[in-house]
């Protein structure tokens, strides 16, 4: 009991930290964190939608399939890393305004931030939604490197993103990516006690 407790605390953590990141640095300069958040940041942009709903509905789709793929336990941690996540942005969003503020500390702080809560939700055996499960099932499919797919996917979208908003924006979310990246790597290897297995099930269920 323990251990699950442990394990849910970091999944609320980290996708707590991710939807801060979001709503207070990255989104104020309309810097997509990844994929799902830069279809999120284009449903709102076309459509006025909040970032918390867009957010939302830009992972619906990819979640039902990923119970095909990857199993309940799974889906499930990943389906309230984005209820948290998407409800963190929707909080924010609405108690402060999207202004920018210092782009580089915004940029330092969004990717500090959303590193860290990417990294507790790998360690509490899901993930943050998004990109991440089509580019596991293409992976799967092709046997190609997963973060690569991902990272393909993902420069599609801030490629679309900047054409669309700002053509900026695709060079402030690379160097974001690297950043928090490196920030993943951190968490991810750092030694301490395991609360879950980190490894995913690559067979489909």
């Amino acid at each position: 009991m323990r251990k699950l407790l442990l394990t849910y605390a970091c999944l609320f953590t980290g996708a707590f930290l991710q939807g801060v990141s979001m709503s207070l640095f990255l989104f104020p300069n309309s810097i997509p964190s990844g994929g799902a958040a830069g279809i999120a940041l284009l449903i709102n942009h076309w459509f006025g939608l909040s970032l918390g709903f867009s957010l939302w509905l830009a992972n619906v789709a990819f979640l039902l399939f990923a119970l095909n793929y990857f199993g309940y336990t799974w889906t499930f941690r990943t389906v309230l890393s984005v209820a948290t996540t998407s409800a963190t942005i929707s909080f924010f969003t609405m108690q402060f305004p999207l202004n920018p503020h210092f782009l580089l500390f915004d940029m330092a702080a969004g990717s500090l931030f959303f590193g860290l809560g990417v990294g507790l939700l790998i360690r509490a055996g899901a993930s943050s939604g998004g990109m991440v499960i089509p580019a596991l099932m293409i992976a799967f499919h092709k046997n190609w490197s997963p973060g690569k797919v991902m990272l393909g996917i993902n420069l599609f979208i801030f490629l679309l993103t900047s054409l669309v908003i700002d053509y900026k924006i695709v060079l402030y979310a690379i160097v974001c990516q690297f950043m928090s990246t490196n920030v993943i790597d951190f968490i991810y290897h750092i030694k301490f006690h395991r609360i879950t297995s980190m490894a995913l099930s690559w067979r489909r269920k």
